[in-house]
């Protein structure tokens, strides 16, 4: 078949090339524009723009499909398929229509869970077990389209946002490739989602990644894991933010009754962790970094910092 391919950060990449290498034609690449980015607020290309023309795709980067203009150039492509994968662009339903066969998505949960912009970190905050890939059939709503493909996988207890990301990625290239091939040959079943079980996964803020200390040791290890690479979960120390990237439950054996203590206390410092008091439980802190250094083990911050006494805060 003749696609055209819409996607933008590095999720998108794996499942671009994968359909470069596979039996059909990539026509163009859609992207969004340029954007300034990193401390100096240089212009960047996006991923996948980077990816493609290193393939040697054809990359178109309108700033909208609302315009009368950008639809026809993409029916100009006469493409069969429109494949989307996190291309951040609402597609109207005059772009949604201008392909053969309509438009198809990517989308990194088992829907109807978690329709919306942050699945994966959604998903490792409410503690779920699972999740997946659905290839989605697009329509007017919000990834409520019909289902041509799913597949599921297990989130471990050492997933962050970050693992998970890169194996939903590769699983979503995979997926796709198989559905398309399916869809060329007429094998495909497309199944309508179910009314019950939808959930709705709202962008992340950079508020939500301040840890509050009154939660369970479990939720604030969600955060923490939910939140790495981006935005990465924080606390404050003496008033200075202190990014915390890992941590896992204190051991049973090295507990010190954190019921007896505030929580945020720093109840033991040591080279194998920082635990720190929650409202129920403790964490044990394994990487961490102070505004403007680079991120620590514990057995270098302790050097460095003393702990003794101390209490991190969410203000």
């Amino acid at each position: 078949m003749r696609l055209g391919f819409a996607g933008t950060p590095e999720f998108a990449v794996p499942a671009l090339e994968r359909l470069a290498r596979s039996a059909h034609t990539v026509a163009a690449v859609f992207t969004q524009p340029d954007r300034p980015a990193g401390r100096g607020r240089a212009v960047h290309p996006s991923p996948v723009k980077k990816r493609a023309l290193e393939l040697g795709l054809t990359v178109l980067q309108p700033a909208s499909f609302k315009t009368a203009e950008a639809v026809e150039a993409l029916r100009a492509l006469q493409l069969d398929v429109l494949v989307v994968a996190a291309y951040g662009l609402i597609l109207p339903p005059a772009a949604l229509a201008a392909p053969r066969l309509g438009c198809i998505n990517i989308h990194a949960s088992l829907l109807p869970r978690w329709r919306g912009a942050a699945p994966i970190q959604r998903a490792l905050l409410a503690g779920d077990a699972t999740t997946g890939i659905t290839i989605m059939r697009m329509d007017a709503g919000l990834d409520t389209g019909p289902v041509l493909g799913m597949r599921e996988i297990e989130i471990t207890p050492r997933d962050t946002a970050g693992s998970l990301h890169l194996r939903l990625a590769v699983l979503g290239g995979e997926l796709i490739c198989e559905t398309l091939d399916a869809l060329a040959e007429g094998r495909v079943q497309e199944v309508p989602q179910p009314q019950s079980g939808v959930t709705y996964a709202a962008k992340i803020s950079k508020a939500e990644a301040l840890i509050d200390w009154q939660e369970d040791a479990v939720q604030v290890l969600r955060r923490i894991r939910a939140f790495n690479p981006s935005p990465v979960a924080e606390t404050r120390l003496d008033g200075a933010q202190l990014r915390i990237w890992e941590a896992e439950l204190t051991p049973a054996d090295a507990r010190a009754a954190p019921e007896r203590a505030a929580p945020g206390a720093v109840l033991h410092a040591a080279p194998q962790g920082i635990d720190v008091a929650c409202g129920r439980g403790s964490v044990r802190i394994t990487r961490l970094q102070l505004a403007g250094r680079r991120a620590l083990t514990p057995d270098e911050f302790i050097l460095a910092r003393r702990l003794a006494g101390a209490s991190l805060t969410s203000s």
